[in-house]
């Protein structure tokens, strides 16, 4: 049984460690009543943090409901009065887009454009009645502004005072504007024809139709040949016919003989891009960030990319989701230009929807590689037989590879765990079978689906599996959270490492590892990485009310994570592990003890210190809840 965090050595009066805790210079262990009490005391009086915009609101926020505090209401949430599980299970959540009911009209942004809807519309059209209802200015000057040279958000900005001339005019920095002129930050967006297309099912998916053709024959094939039929014609295959030299699976065409050879070379084996000639991409030895839902956003790409990252890769998103057009999921895809080696990672379950998908990434978007998620653990996902359920399904996966690797003109990846069950690792079998069916890349994640978060990563197992998948390149995942675990993984073969949480709890992860030492980091310098974030996010989101409460979001699900960090000069022994709970302890400065709450309410303080104040009624908890510590 878990001991609760208040239960540290301080606390019982003895100098043992508490079995799974950090262990911390004595001097800086405190208790949680303690800890909370100097927060509070001391957060009126904060000094010295630059660019502090607000004042704590007068009720405090709401804070983050404990166990104890939601097994009654949780008890009552289901008929057979079992608890829900599952931190994001009937959350409290309110939308970026509800913080600004009534906003001012496009039109009027534009330049007092003639409003397409006339007496229709629904936003404001008169500046002062706007203005009067608008929230006041966060700070005196605008990131964007600053960035481009002039701001598409204008009067709606957080931030207008710095871009606004006397008579409510949007100001422009002409040469800052010149020199951004050609420029596209962020590619990969959904256009509104695209769009159109996919709704109304017009899009045509050639390469993919030739292929799942081919599936169909084969299984007519089979009936026949399992209902005892003589003299069945062949039918192209999708056995590769130069299967001995390595090269991809050919795929006949309509107008060719319905009968195999292998004499003459076809017009078909001439005109398709074979494996040989698929864009290469060296993934040796190279840093991976993981594709992170929710957190795995561009502006944190961005921060990760700065801070040593050397591949990227966008947020899961679901094949079925992309074909239909939805601009939330096509979101997922976007690039920024800083990411020079990006991919895209998706999640389906057939063959004819992962393949089409795929040929819409490949004819459509910029990207360095796709990868197929076979290790999302989620019950959503896993129970209609995607994520995990693909390795359970060789022969449903077989079909997804090879159909995704003939539509695509980029390397093909995939992300897999050790099996489902705990005790039962499957990795070792399928990973022979990939090396056949023309995957580039294999990430391995050293747990099972069962395992989740609560056991340390099986690195034995990721060195036998890397010797298995020579020379095809296999990367290791788990519990990466310092240069000595780093260095100890790639001395198990790895071709690379992946990071995730890691990542998350210590984006500058990524340096450490690079320039192989520990970095005692302050909070100011995590501050500013911090606010670095929220920059990046007015230039993804916007500016105006929206986009400053979704940049606050994403902020806030991101401090989740950030909080876990325990600086290095507290530490009595370094490194500290991933599974091992950070106890109360009083940081060096007063930001270094607000950065190590765990309270919801101090991590809203520290977005108000970059965000201004929250709106009123502003509720959040966090998607994600750790569970690593069992």
């Amino acid at each position: 049984m878990e001991k609760p965090v208040e239960e540290t050595a301080l606390a019982k009066g003895t100098e043992a460690p508490v079995k799974g805790e950090a262990s911390l210079k004595p001097e800086f262990i405190t208790s949680k009543d303690k800890f909370h009490e100097f927060l509070d005391s001391e957060w009126h009086g904060l000094k010295g943090v630059e660019n502090k915009t607000s004042e704590v609101p007068e009720e405090e926020p709401v804070r983050k409901k404990t166990k104890l505090d939601t097994e009654e209401i949780d008890k009552t949430a289901k008929p057979d009065g079992k608890r829900l599980r599952g931190q994001n299970k009937s959350r409290p959540h309110k939308k970026p887009t509800s913080y600004d009911e009534k906003r001012l009209c496009a039109s009027v942004i534009q330049g007092n454009q003639e409003c397409p809807y006339g007496d229709k519309c629904h936003f404001y059209h008169d500046v002062a009645t706007y203005l009067a209802s608008k929230p006041s200015d966060i700070g005196q000057r605008c990131h964007v502004y600053d960035t481009f040279g002039k701001c598409a958000y204008g009067l709606a900005c957080r931030f207008a005072k710095a871009h606004t001339t006397a008579d409510l005019k949007s100001a422009e920095n002409a040469d800052v504007v010149k020199s951004c002129e050609g420029r596209t930050p962020v590619r990969n967006s959904l256009s509104k024809e695209l769009q159109n297309q996919l709704r109304k099912h017009s899009v045509v998916f050639k390469k993919s139709a030739e292929y799942l053709k081919t599936l169909s024959n084969n299984k007519d094939k089979k009936e026949q040949q399992d209902n005892g039929a003589a003299d069945i014609p062949a039918v192209p295959t999708t056995e590769a016919t130069h299967e001995s030299t390595g090269a991809e699976t050919q795929v006949s065409s309509e107008k060719t003989s319905t009968v195999r050879t292998i004499g003459p070379v076809t017009d078909m084996d001439v005109i398709k891009l074979r494996a040989c000639e698929k864009k290469q991409v060296d993934f040796q030895d190279k840093l991976y960030l993981a594709p992170l839902t929710t957190c795995g956003n561009l502006p944190f790409r961005r921060v990760c990319k700065r801070l040593g990252a050397d591949i990227t890769c966008g947020e899961m998103a679901m094949c079925t989701n992309l074909l239909q057009g939805q601009q939330s999921e096509w979101a997922l895809l976007k690039r920024h230009e800083s990411e020079d080696l990006f991919g895209v990672q998706v999640e389906g379950c057939f063959p004819d929807t992962m393949t089409r998908c795929a040929e819409l990434i490949n004819n459509n978007t910029e990207v360095d590689f796709v990868d197929i998620n076979s290790g999302c653990p989620i019950d959503l996902v896993y129970k209609k037989g995607g994520g995990c359920g693909l390795m359970t399904r060789t022969r449903k996966f077989e079909q997804i590879v090879r159909g995704m690797n003939y539509v695509l003109d980029v390397p093909l990846t995939v992300k897999i765990r050790t099996g489902v069950q705990e005790k039962n690792n499957i990795a070792h079998k399928l990973i022979p079978e990939m090396k056949n069916w023309g995957i580039s890349m294999i990430t391995l994640h050293g747990r099972s689906r069962e395992q989740r978060y609560t056991k340390l990563a099986d690195w034995e197992y990721i060195t036998t599996c890397s010797k298995l998948a020579s020379p095809i390149p296999l990367f290791g995942n788990g519990d990466i959270l310092s240069y000595e675990d780093a260095m100890k993984a790639k001395e198990t073969g790895v071709s690379g490492i992946m990071i995730a949480r890691g990542a998350l709890v210590k984006p500058w992860l990524f340096t450490e590892i690079k320039e192989r030492r520990h970095w005692d980091i302050s909070s100011g310098e995590r501050l500013d990485i911090l606010r670095e974030f929220s920059n990046f996010g007015l230039e993804h989101w916007g500016s105006d009310t929206r986009g400053v409460e979704k940049t606050r979001t994403f902020l806030l699900e991101w401090l989740s994570f950030m909080c876990r960090y325990i600086p290095v000069g507290l530490l009595e022994r370094v490194p500290v592990k991933i599974n091992e709970r950070p106890p109360y302890y009083m940081g060096r400065n007063y930001l270094e003890s607000l950065m190590a709450s765990q309270n919801v309410g101090d991590w809203i303080r520290i977005s108000e210190m970059l965000l201004g104040p929250v709106p009123p009624n502003f509720n959040f908890l966090p998607k994600h809840k750790a569970n690593s510590y069992k």
